[in-house]
């Protein structure tokens, strides 16, 4: 009687284990460990000067330990990035199909791109990044296809009639040898750059207006970002403007977009329905829970 009960256990388990493996789940939320491994995909590609990338991009903020959701979810992103994690990660995504990555500066950066291009990958890897003079040291440490000037910094000093500093950084980033992008929060410094004819190469977009101005500050604590539900229309009415291709960033609202895939697949769903087809999206990444790239790939790959 015991052998038949955990007979008939096991072949439960099994079953249930089974089940969750056909929607893609197992019991902690991720994709089955048990389901092999799908050979490598393509994705939809567009053009970044001479180079094609796929229209899903990954993303470093959660590398980064920059969640946007307060400093135990950070904690929590740095310390599952680890250097070989990170490395990991970015072999996952290239094998998804997805053949580029956003980074930002930091002490690991070029270890991790290091180790990446010794095991053979062929990913892309453009900067993120501010400060004219440290141009040169990045790219020579790093190997960018690409450096883009910070989106927060774009902003601040458009705000602070200080264009021309961003202008420099482009020019900078040309004698550099490398592609010139302008990341901004606010859609007005897009236009504004594309008005003027600046020989910038593409944009980064974010899909939330974070750096937005809010008048004399109120006698309260500064508990979250501001996220208004109208800003992805607006940024994309700007990003359909203008002729450079443009990334757009911040697609899932740092995260408050992604309680349910179905939210997850509605965001990927907007971003590519309302972007150029010769745009694409960055999407940071932290498949701790679920396997994110899986997913996002195939979402990238179904809509775009």
């Amino acid at each position: 009687m015991v052998q038949e009960n955990r007979d008939t256990r096991r072949r439960f388990l099994s079953q249930l284990t089974a089940a969750m493996a056909g929607v893609g789940l197992v019991a902690d939320g991720a994709f089955s460990a048990e389901t092999p491994p799908a050979p490598p995909a393509t994705l939809p590609t567009i053009a970044l000067g001479k180079y094609r990338i796929s229209r899903l991009v990954a993303g470093w903020n959660p590398i980064g330990g920059y969640s946007y959701l307060g400093s135990h979810v950070d904690r929590h992103m740095k310390e599952y990035y680890t250097t070989q994690r990170t490395v990991e990660f970015l072999r996952d995504c290239e094998r998804a199909g997805i053949t580029a990555h956003q980074f930002s500066p930091a002490a690991n950066t070029a270890e991790i791109l290091g180790k990446v291009r010794e095991q053979g990958s062929k990913m892309h890897f453009f900067c993120l990044h501010a400060g004219r003079e440290g141009i040169r040291a990045t790219v020579q440490g790093t190997q960018p296809i690409a450096m883009v000037h910070h989106g927060g910094v774009t902003d601040s000093l458009f705000s602070q009639g200080k264009s021309r500093e961003v202008h420099d950084y482009v020019k900078a980033a040309h004698d550099a040898g490398v592609l010139a992008g302008v990341s901004a929060h606010n859609p007005d410094c897009i236009r504004r750059i594309a008005d003027e004819g600046w020989e910038v190469d593409f944009f980064m977009a974010c899909f939330y207006y974070l750096t937005r101005k809010h008048g004399p500050p109120l006698p309260t604590l500064e508990i979250a970002y501001p996220f208004y539900a109208d800003d992805p229309k607006a940024m994309t009415e700007v990003m359909r403007q203008v002729k450079q291709p443009c990334l757009g960033f911040k697609i899932l609202a740092a995260g408050r977009k992604c309680d349910t895939q179905q939210s997850v697949k509605e965001a990927f769903r907007f971003a590519l329905k309302n972007i150029k087809p010769t745009d694409g999206i960055i999407v940071g990444m932290f498949p701790r829970f679920f396997d994110e790239i899986r997913a996002n790939a195939q979402y990238a790959r179904e809509m775009g």
